[in-house]
């Protein structure tokens, strides 16, 4: 067997970099044309430009979702989360195809590891989803996080935005695994999909509540052949479990089913439940008020993550933060006293 090559790095960034540059070259009211037409080069150009740490480039990705904001909004926003191993891609790659079949224009965005140390992502679910990748009514989009998960987040949101004015009406937005992703996810999505194996042991105790507070639904995945009993046995406990939560303000009970996606069933059973959540919180008024908040909490997020940036390119603010560090370890000042210099030193900067 033949060892796989590795990827050129240089050549991925040509790649990019190349992408960047056209997509620079097109105006703001091509590159609207294109997302509006649902031309998929325009569409992956212009979310370049919004995940481009260019300020140029950057910019005009923000003329361009400014400039889309009236179409969005038109779509049903699901996150979907689960371990490693529950079988994420396989489910999504079946349910997007039974979307796409029946005529929905689906956009899959996939939040995607990076390497700490190489900051390389493995942006493999193109390759997982080999099926729905090639389907005329869909789009796979996935996003490195690159160490800065927030940052991710808020362009994952914005590529929603753009998406959905590009004529998409299912957004699935698939998490990396459990962790600070799934409030993350949950802060930007309609409707919250837990994907859970039967039988996954105690290990997964002290995650369970959070994330199980937060979801819609719970899919018990690959109930097939011998995991069938299992399956039903754990959709029993995870029913009971969910009555010791809080009523959702929403008025929506959350359910719980099992689905295999091998065998493709309980695909179709996921959407009749997703498309009655849709219509309880339109009728009731939950959903506009939802994303209405969604937009207050980004707001502030974007608040954050602009003054952090502004904080970190001040000039001299690093040496000043080593300069800490070191009284910090030989006993000379307190973590309060001397972030409280690192700030006082921040604010005299920008007089």
């Amino acid at each position: 067997m033949s060892t796989p090559k590795k990827p050129n790095n240089e050549a991925i960034e040509r790649l990019i970099a190349n992408r960047k540059k056209h997509a620079a070259s097109l105006t703001l009211d091509q590159l609207v044309a294109g997302i509006r037409a649902n031309n998929r080069g325009v569409l992956s150009e212009s979310i370049t430009l919004v995940e481009s740490s260019d300020v140029e480039h950057a910019t005009l990705g923000q003329e361009v979702l400014q400039a889309c904001l009236p179409y969005s909004g038109n779509s049903i926003r699901i996150g979907i989360t689960g371990v490693p191993g529950v079988g994420k891609s396989t489910f999504i790659e079946e349910f997007g195809l039974f979307l796409a079949e029946s005529g929905k224009k689906v956009a899959v965005l996939a939040i995607d590891p990076s390497s700490e140390v190489s900051k390389g992502s493995i942006l493999g679910d193109k390759t997982r989803m080999n099926n729905l990748a090639v389907h005329p009514n869909a789009y796979i989009r996935p996003t490195a996080t690159s160490g800065s998960l927030g940052g991710v987040a808020r362009k994952t949101r914005e590529t929603i935005l753009l998406t959905e004015a590009a004529g998409f009406e299912v957004i699935l937005i698939e998490t990396v695994g459990v962790g600070q992703s799934e409030t993350q996810v949950h802060s930007m999505t309609d409707f919250f999909l837990l994907l859970m194996l039967a039988g996954a042991g105690d290990e997964l105790q002290g995650i369970k509540r959070g994330i199980m507070e937060m979801a819609d639904t719970i899919l018990i995945t690959k109930a097939d052949g011998e995991n069938v009993k299992k399956a039903n046995l754990a959709r029993a406990e995870y029913k009971n479990a969910l009555h010791l939560f809080p009523t959702k303000s929403n008025e929506w009970i959350p359910r719980v089913e099992t689905v295999s996606a091998t065998e493709k069933r309980g695909i179709e059973k996921a959407w009749e439940i997703i498309t009655s959540f849709d219509e309880l919180v339109i009728s009731n008024g939950a959903k506009l008020q939802h994303r209405e908040a969604q937009q207050i909490y980004w707001m502030h997020e974007t608040v954050k993550e602009q003054l952090l940036s502004e904080f970190a390119a001040t000039k001299g603010i690093q040496e000043e933060i080593i300069k800490q560090r070191t009284a910090l370890k030989s006993g000379e000042t307190t973590s309060y006293q001397a972030a409280k210099k690192i700030i006082n030193y921040y604010k005299n900067a920008k007089r």
